[in-house]
């Protein structure tokens, strides 16, 4: 008996190993596949800055290697995001197996979800806060200032934002799994709703830069998003207790 709990353990982690390369290989494999247009990738999210810079402005490179390694960084960025759907099919290979029949019928639309709702929130936050935040931040500042933005700080400031608008809009998908969950009730968010309005400028001022346009351009969408959490909520009951009769 202590044999066979053993091997299975053994065959589990030799599982979980060959699911982390296969994850690992699809991100070198989109690396590679990339790689000879990472400047032009890095040429696309700079865009809604140089737009904005005044004529004869460039942006600079402050260390020797930033022209290569920046838009090296960007393009593995870039292809771990391509990689994510591929990524995730991978966990979901090596979880499923221990999941009830109709938890996989109610995890799989919101594995699907998260997905999609982490890509919008990267293509929200390019296209609709880029240009916000960084005309604003073009536009101000002392006439005698020349404004040369370093290539790498742009690049963290961007990521950044990235990160914080992906995460974000998961919140639908993490209140319906609170509620499929049991761990709390669409009618107890609701009567949280004013400490939670609270608690999302305060996230949204640790996940933006230092300044209240960004932190306000995040916590609306999220409010937004909350509200959509709660309506979709109602089709995930909380989870019935098992009997062990399987």
């Amino acid at each position: 008996m202590a044999e066979e709990v053993k091997s299975g353990f053994v065959a589990h982690l030799i599982e979980l190993r060959d699911r982390l390369i296969k994850a690992l290989l699809s991100i070198l494999l989109f690396f590679i596949a990339l790689f000879y247009f990472k400047d032009d990738i890095y040429e696309l999210i700079a865009e809604p800055l140089v737009v904005h810079l005044p004529n004869g402005a460039t942006m600079i490179a402050i260390n020797v290697s930033d022209p290569f390694i920046v838009p090296m960084m960007l393009t593995f960025f870039v292809a771990a995001l391509l990689s994510t759907p591929w990524i995730l099919h991978q966990i979901w290979g090596f979880i499923a197996p221990g999941l009830y029949q109709n938890e996989k019928k109610m995890l799989i639309p919101i594995l699907i979800s998260s997905i999609v709702l982490f890509y919008s929130g990267i293509a929200f936050c390019y296209f609709a806060v880029l240009p916000i935040i960084l005309g604003f931040f073009t536009s101000t500042g002392p006439e005698m200032m020349t404004l040369a933005p370093d290539i790498a700080s742009y690049l963290g400031f961007v990521l950044k934002l990235f990160f914080a608008f992906g995460v974000a809009f998961e919140i639908p998908v993490a209140i319906m799994l609170l509620c499929w969950s049991g761990a709390t009730t669409t009618k107890s968010l609701k009567e949280k709703r004013p400490y939670i309005v609270v608690g999302v400028f305060v996230v949204a001022m640790f996940l933006t830069p230092p300044d209240v346009l960004s932190q306000t351009l995040l916590a609306f969408p999220m409010l937004i998003l909350f509200e959509l959490g709660l309506i979709l909520a109602k089709f995930y009951t909380a989870k019935p207790q098992k009997e062990s009769e399987e």
